[in-house]
């Protein structure tokens, strides 16, 4: 059951055309929360957003957001209705973000943080935070030179 009021940015079925490569679409509680985490703590705007979907971007990445309640004809919509973890397994990385950032916004939020910021091996300064929903974002800045173990 759709909630959408105004009509949307672009008809969903040229969004759905010209979309390309690997796409990530997360499925929510409540696109206000969602959209709440991702412009407290992960510093994104939405391009576009209603009570249905929102659609975001950080540099060239984009994510789409679905609300639970448009995934009622959906295979998974007695899953998400009996409350099933999301995002089990699953890492989602918001690359050239500030990770120190994202853990004090998550902080002030009450976000939990699994890791905070912290220089990796692997050449970024990154941060574990659990959005309302229960996705895991890596976010994470390349640092300037390597660290050496």
């Amino acid at each position: 059951m759709k909630r959408r009021q105004p009509e949307p940015w672009m008809p969903a079925d040229e969004y759905g055309r010209s979309l390309r490569g690997l796409s990530v679409n997360l499925l929510v509680r409540n696109i206000g929360l969602a959209l709440a985490f991702a412009r407290d703590v992960l510093g994104v705007e939405p391009v576009y957003s209603d009570a249905d979907f929102a659609m975001l971007r950080h540099g060239p990445s984009e994510w789409m957001l679905h609300a639970d309640h448009t995934y009622r004809d959906h295979p998974l919509h007695a899953s998400l209705a009996g409350g099933a973890a999301r995002g089990i397994g699953a890492e989602i990385r918001l690359h050239d973000a500030d990770p120190d950032a994202a853990e004090e916004a998550a902080r002030r939020r009450g976000d939990p943080i699994v890791a905070g910021a912290m220089d990796k091996p692997h050449g970024v300064r990154e941060a574990f935070i659990l959005d309302p929903d229960g996705y895991l974002w890596a976010v994470d800045r390349p640092l300037a030179r390597p660290i050496r173990e």
